[in-house]
């Protein structure tokens, strides 16, 4: 972050890192940062993954409705990663925070693969 501190995926990053160590306002901040630094309209890639780091930054931070809306805006992104995928979202312990949320089950119901039924 020094020798590139306008870089949004490497703040995106930071901005983990900080919510996981319990430093809330300065990762949300970080996150918002981040997304203006890598706007989606001007780096579809790089916008997307900042957008969806941000939603575990924001999950992290205790934040559910923000974490749910950048968790929704970044499946919409013309590449959601595998951080998005029904597996990731069902399984990774990134979403904990997430979990019982019937906003956060409704869109891991709608990842699922077609033809599949939770049990």
């Amino acid at each position: 972050m020094q020798a590139q501190p306008d870089y949004g995926p490497g703040l995106c990053v930071l901005a983990m890192i900080d919510a996981a160590l319990g430093h809330k306002e300065l990762a949300l901040t970080e996150g918002r940062r981040a997304i203006a630094l890598a706007p989606m309209q001007k780096d579809v890639n790089n916008g997307s993954r900042v957008i969806q780091y941000f939603a575990i930054t924001a999950a992290w931070a205790g934040e559910k409705e923000l974490a749910l809306q950048q968790l929704e805006t970044g499946l919409r992104a013309p590449n959601a990663s595998l951080l998005l995928s029904y597996g990731a979202l069902k399984l990774l312990p990134f979403w904990d925070p997430l979990r019982g949320d019937p906003r956060f089950e409704t869109i891991v119901q709608s990842q699922a693969p077609k033809n599949y039924t939770a049990k």
